[in-house]
């Protein structure tokens, strides 16, 4: 009988040790990586005594702080977590409060760009989108434009922050950028800087009882403002709803899930998902909607809209509210907290958004059900709009004639051709359209005329 107990003894003993060691293992790989983080803290503080102490200069250790801090954000190689200095912070707080000073540029630090071919590129500044009404964009920047240098300085080696700093400003004052747009469109832009008010929503009416509703960011307003504009249309009766989010470069998650709320009476809207419990967050709709389910729409899209107005345009999509029409959005799908540090703070990415099908569209974008694009401009066009641009013909035009006859427009466009036969009408037409529409206090909402997108939905939804 003992010779036969031994190897059970001995099992039930290599298992109290196997449980042993099963429930001080995480403890001690607990205690391990604390030890590491206790390493590299005390490497860092070594480092920094050295240099205060050391350096051939006498140095203010705040500096060497707050360039150690833009160090740590910038290893995580993301652009939108970056740390704050105090100017930035009053600059981020102004944005979305909905005013701030500047040129009217929504802009993002390009990551390893690389060509077809795999080479690495320069890394720029690209706009996300220009802000209505703003120099920039009456000045015709766009979305997807480049921004290479800034007074004449590359923008290769700036950070972000630092881009923000050279193009903010006393309102007044000019600052000139160079604009790269597609591959050989390269030309300068003059910018007066000017107090910037971010407008929210704008609104009208499409002949054949179509609401058109343009939601330009997403601040604290914009739920109030879309509630405003369907009002309007309900009392102009309304059955059918465009909602147009094109160079929509997002805003705040509440404001965007307060907005989707109107158009659902229940379900998700959006969800969060972190490696930190606390940031996994399901949005769902509220009962009862403004915008009857009914009214049938068409939400319009391109490489401008992002972040919040992905998540609007997700949801619509997933849950078969709307139809979208356009290109494939700008692909911003993370979530970002600002935290205060001493005079600063930082930025910091804590979570990704999933749309209700649970597909993240971060570095992915939203893709429309119906694609509409302008055509692409041959290496004879894209020469023959870089004069055109660099020279300000349009611009020196309307100045000269701020309300053009459809006569002058004419005979303009036939004197512009003549002089370089790649440009075409088509085109000429609708940079003049809005080139005149730029300098109007009270420009129309929609360009019928010109507007391909819009003119696509208006059909669709006229067949419904």
């Amino acid at each position: 009988m003992k010779e036969r107990r031994i190897p059970w003894l001995t099992l039930a003993g290599v298992l109290t040790v196997f449980l042993v060691v099963a429930l001080f293992a995480p403890a001690a790989a607990a205690q391990s990586a604390d030890s590491r983080t206790q390493r590299l803290m005390y490497m860092f503080q070594y480092v920094f005594s050295f240099v205060q102490n050391n350096y051939v200069e006498e140095i203010d250790p705040e500096v060497l702080v707050e360039g150690a801090l833009k160090g740590m954000f910038e290893s995580l190689e993301d652009p939108h977590s970056a740390y704050l200095t105090a100017t930035d912070m009053r600059g981020l707080n102004d944005t979305t409060a909905g005013e701030f000073g500047g040129v009217g540029l929504y802009i993002n630090k390009q990551v390893s760009p690389k060509s077809d071919d795999g080479r690495e590129l320069p890394s720029y500044v690209e706009v996300v989108s220009p802000i209505e009404d703003t120099p920039a964009y009456k000045a015709g920047i766009q979305a997807g434009d480049l921004i290479t240098r800034i007074e004449g300085e590359s923008t290769e080696k700036l950070q972000i922050d630092e881009v923000v700093g050279k193009l903010r400003g006393p309102a007044g004052t000019v600052v000139t950028v160079t604009v790269q747009r597609r591959a050989g469109l390269t030309f300068d832009v003059p910018l007066t800087r000017a107090i910037i008010l971010v407008p929210t929503v704008k609104r009208d009416m499409i002949p054949g009882d179509i609401g058109y509703l343009r939601i330009i960011q997403f601040t604290p307003y914009t739920d109030d403002k879309v509630r405003e504009a369907v009002e309007f249309f309900k009392s102009r009766g309304y059955s059918r709803l465009i909602v147009d989010l094109r160079s929509n470069p997002g805003g705040l998650l509440k404001s965007v899930v307060d907005t989707a709320d109107l158009f659902f009476g229940d379900g998700l809207i959006v969800s969060t998902r972190s490696r930190l419990a606390s940031e996994n967050v399901v949005f769902e709709a509220t009962p009862g909607v403004l915008v009857a389910p009914k009214i049938s729409m068409a939400v319009l899209i391109d490489n401008g809209s992002a972040s919040a107005s992905e998540i609007f345009a997700g949801v619509m999509k997933d849950r078969g509210r709307a139809v979208l029409f356009g290109t494939k959005t700008y692909g911003k799908g993370s979530v970002q907290q600002v935290h205060g540090v001493g005079k600063g703070g930082f930025r910091l990415t804590m979570s990704r958004y999933y749309t209700p099908s649970g597909v993240t569209i971060d570095k992915v974008g939203v893709s429309p059900d119906h694609e509409v694009k302008e055509p692409e401009l041959s290496e004879a066009e894209l020469a023959a709009y870089s004069n055109l641009l660099s020279e300000r013909k349009i611009a020196l035009f309307i100045g000269e004639n701020p309300t053009p006859s459809e006569q002058q427009i004419s005979a303009y466009i036939a004197g512009l051709i003549r002089e370089e036969p790649a440009l075409t009408e088509r085109v000429l037409r609708r940079m003049i359209r809005n080139e005149i529409n730029r300098h109007l206090s009270d420009p129309p909402v929609y360009d019928m005329e010109n507007d391909r997108v819009l003119q696509e939905a208006v059909k669709f939804l006229a067949a419904r």
